[in-house]
């Protein structure tokens, strides 16, 4: 008798979509990676430097430079696959799985 691995779907990865973007698409990577608005990383990168004198802002030009951009033929997160899959019932206890962005229509 084999052991067959449920199948995973794909780890996330913070890089810049080519989608969605206002400037370089970091906020917006951002966004899908910790599964909240992109518009909000932009109001929280905002008032950061403004808070910090503008300080804050260099982390913007980093970001940009590191998150690698997104290929072209990449899936979105999170895969179509995973979303589209029928969904079960959880386990008694279990907790519930956080919103995914962008929300499922």
């Amino acid at each position: 008798m084999t052991y067959t691995a449920p199948p995973r779907p794909p780890y996330k990865q913070l890089r810049r979509p080519v989608t969605d973007r206002m400037v370089a698409g970091v906020a917006s990577g951002l966004g899908r990676y910790f599964a909240v608005d992109p518009t909000l990383v932009r109001v929280v990168f905002a008032v950061a430097g403004l808070l910090t004198g503008g300080l804050a802002l260099l982390a913007y030009p980093i970001m940009w430079f590191l998150m690698p951009e997104e290929p072209a033929d990449a899936p979105a997160w999170p895969h179509p696959a995973q979303a589209a899959s029928p969904t079960v019932p959880p386990a008694a206890g279990a907790q519930p799985a956080p919103p995914t962005y962008p929300p499922a229509e």
